[in-house]
């Protein structure tokens, strides 16, 4: 088989020296880390403004907690994050909760966009008080619980879609978007992903919002007829590359059929997941249990997402693209999704460092952004062994590895996950509702 010593070890002699996981949320959920930045500043900022303005000096850690009432923390100077723009790889953040100026110290630091998803939020909502006096506003007014979850998540989009609207303006449309996810109960619903998404776009009001739709085989027709509805979508759990395939087919397919003469503003990426890929095959890996299976743990996704980047350049190239590139449009970026590393035996920055490329996303929850901004390296990492990667993948293919299934089971637990956060958010908050006698038991 191909030699894979080339590729990003996962599990480098130095892992032990790591700095100590970030703290896991608690009863005051963190929604940041700790920058131990000298001579920092922090912005203040009028509770009922978001500006990044009114900046005064500021010497203490970088600490940000999504439950209290007002943000706070000290933006950085040059961060690792500006060196990957630089590279030409975009750092979003993976989280999102109120108050919403605890991202302004993340923008100041590099980030340049956010995403959401129904855990995120489930993990927001449900954790803390921000949330309860905009809730008990709409229960009173007599709004339905599932009414007044799509209210408080609204309202966090708008105002998180302002703080980044100044990049969105700077880059004319190419950075500086926050996404939002249609409900994961959607997940085998053509039309009514489609009208959810055009709902969405519609009561967000944001020209920088990202409509998640997920990849899932009936979104797929979704995914076109909202794009050529001139509607951007942030295209979510795409762990295989032949549905990759089919989601840039369908994105191609939208432009076609928007009938419009300038497709500049209708833009998208791609969210294909790496570290879920090796939670499953390593333990497929560790079953097979032979020297060769066991040398090939926390490779496949590196090496898979390597062979997701060919496919981009392919595809985003020659006649039928450039037709479309007359009209203004531009290529749906690959987003790189689940960088935080699930195995701590790995490096922290396993599904971040290997995975630096031109004009593609990356997108870290706290642990994974922390962990590059401390000791992450940047450089073009992501074509820069794509015989290797080849090399992996055939050999995962040899040892019984079948990637559709993979592909396949991957997305079943994906949609899953995020329904069982749905549910488990509205059932929470219901209850709160009940605790505040607001609605009948």
């Amino acid at each position: 088989m191909a030699t894979i010593s080339k590729l990003a070890n996962p599990c480098p002699a130095a892992a032990a020296a790591t700095p100590a996981p970030f703290n896991s949320r608690s009863s005051s959920p963190l929604c940041f880390l700790d920058f131990k930045t000298k001579n920092a500043l922090l912005p203040t900022l009028a509770s009922s403004k978001l500006s990044l303005a009114n900046i005064q000096p500021f010497r203490a850690p970088f600490l940000v907690r999504c439950s209290q009432a007002s943000g706070n923390g000290s933006p950085a100077k040059k961060t690792t994050l500006h060196d990957l723009y630089e590279e030409g790889q975009s750092p979003w953040y993976d989280n999102l909760c109120r108050p919403v100026t605890d991202l302004i110290p993340l923008i100041e630091s590099g980030v340049r966009g956010v995403t959401s998803n129904p855990a995120i939020f489930q993990k927001a909502i449900s954790s803390s008080n921000a949330y309860n006096d905009q809730f008990r506003e709409l229960i009173q007014s007599g709004k339905e619980i599932e009414s007044a979850y799509w209210e408080l998540v609204v309202k966090d989009i708008q105002d998180a879609c302002k703080l980044f609207e100044p990049i969105y303006d700077q880059t004319d449309g190419a950075d500086g978007y926050v996404s939002v996810e249609v409900s994961p109960r959607l997940a085998d619903d053509t039309k009514g992903t489609v009208e959810a998404a055009k709902w969405l776009h519609k009561v967000v009001d944001r020209p920088n919002v990202y409509i998640k739709i997920p990849a899932t085989a009936p979104c797929i027709p979704s995914i076109k007829e909202v794009i050529a509805n001139g509607i951007s979508v942030n295209v979510t759990l795409i762990f295989s590359l032949s549905r990759y395939e089919a989601v840039i087919d369908a994105y191609l397919d939208g432009l076609e059929a928007s009938g419009l003469s300038d497709l500049s503003r209708v833009t998208s990426v791609a969210s294909f997941f790496v570290s879920r890929v090796d939670t499953l095959i390593d333990k497929m890996l560790e079953k097979i249990g032979t020297p060769e299976a066991l040398d090939l743990r926390g490779k496949a996704a590196v090496a898979q997402a390597a062979l997701a980047f060919q496919l981009y350049q392919k595809k985003f190239s020659g006649p039928r693209w450039e037709a479309l590139v007359k009209k203004g449009a531009k290529r749906q970026r690959l987003l790189w999704a689940s960088t935080s590393v699930k195995n701590p035996a790995y490096s922290d920055t396993l599904y971040v460092a290997p995975l630096i490329g031109p004009d593609t996303v990356s997108t870290m929850p706290d642990q994974a952004l922390q962990a590059f901004i401390d000791h992450g390296s940047v450089g073009r990492t992501i074509d820069s062994n794509v015989s290797e990667a080849e090399g992996i993948y055939s050999a995962l293919e040899k040892l019984g590895v079948d990637w559709g299934y993979v592909g396949n089971q991957l997305e079943v637990e994906g949609v899953d996950s995020f329904k069982k956060s749905f549910d488990s958010l509205l059932d929470s908050l219901q209850e709160k509702a009940n605790s505040l006698k607001l609605v009948s038991l």
